[in-house]
Order: C-alpha cells, then sequence, then structure tokens
C-alpha cells in the first residue's frame, strides 16, 4: 500500500500571547492533522522566544490525504492553580503542499513564521514551522511466508 508522510518540524514562537498572572510561562503545542495529534515538550518563555525545535511524523495511505485539508497547532500554557490556558493557534492549509509532494514525489518548504491566532480572531505573536511532505512511499508490512505444501 502506498502512504504519504508529513515531517513537521516546530521550531519557536516569538512574541506570544502571556496568560499567567503569576510566575513564568510553560509553554507547549498541540499538533493535530486528521485523527492523529501529538505534544510538543513544555517550554518556558523566559525570554520573548520559546524554543522547541521538534519533529513530527504523520504518516497516512495516500487515499486520506486528499481528504486532510490543514493541521492545526494549539500553543498552550502550562498552569499550576487552573487548566492549561490557551495561548493562541494556527491552521495551515496542506493543499498545495500535498498536490506539488505528489507530483514530485517530495517537498520541502523552509521553517517560515506564521501568524498566531487569538479567541477574539486578532494576531499576536508568529510560530515558526517547517514541512517536507513525502509521497508515494511503501508501507512496509512483513512478509508472512506462504507454505507451498498445505
Amino acid at each position: 500500500m502506498k502512504e504519504g508522510i508529513l515531517e513537521v518540524l516546530i521550531v519557536n514562537a516569538e512574541d506570544i500571547r502571556h496568560t499567567n498572572l503569576i510566575g513564568r510561562p510553560a509553554y507547549y503545542v498541540i499538533l493535530q492533522c486528521g485523527t492523529k495529534e501529538y505534544r510538543t515538550k513544555t517550554s518556558p518563555g523566559k525570554h520573548k522566544k520559546v524554543l522547541w525545535n521538534e519533529k513530527f511524523k504523520f504518516d497516512f495511505p495516500l487515499s486520506e490525504w486528499k481528504n486532510l485539508t490543514h493541521i492545526k497547532f494549539r500553543i498552550m500554557d502550562k498552569e499550576f492553580f487552573k487548566n492549561n490556558g490557551f495561548v493562541g493557534e494556527t491552521r495551515i492549509h496542506l493543499g498545495g503542499i500535498i498536490t506539488e509532494g505528489t507530483d514530485k514525489g517530495f517537498i520541502v518548504v523552509r521553517p517560515a513564521p506564521y501568524n498566531v491566532v487569538l479567541e477574539d480572531d486578532t494576531y499576536k505573536g508568529q510560530i515558526k514551522i517547517g514541512f517536507k511532505f513525502i509521497a508515494n512511499v511503501s508501507l512496509l508490512r512483513p512478509q508472512v511466508p506462504i507454505s507451498i505444501y498445505s
């Protein structure tokens, strides 16, 4: 079976909203594409830039990639005395990446800044994300020996 693999690199975020009333922020990102979800490590927001530098891999059969329209990144702030705070989110349309990656066999999109959207649909800060999409990768399934004597 053929599949496509999307590798996502979350590099950093700058000038994002600080949701803590007291103490230092501790940010993480939840990535969601289709039914798969990942979470970055928690990174302190000591300065105006938060660093993650983490890669994640989404692999789906090529037939499913045609139905996946976007990938969502939710930036959260870990809170100690209440539920974790929503900082903002970024949605990136995957249509062009998947189409060009499928046509050429692969595509690399160098890390670039994307606006972080707040709950009131305004922008505050940017998150830097890179992509690599590889199409037509064969799923390696273990071969089951077939007995010719049965």
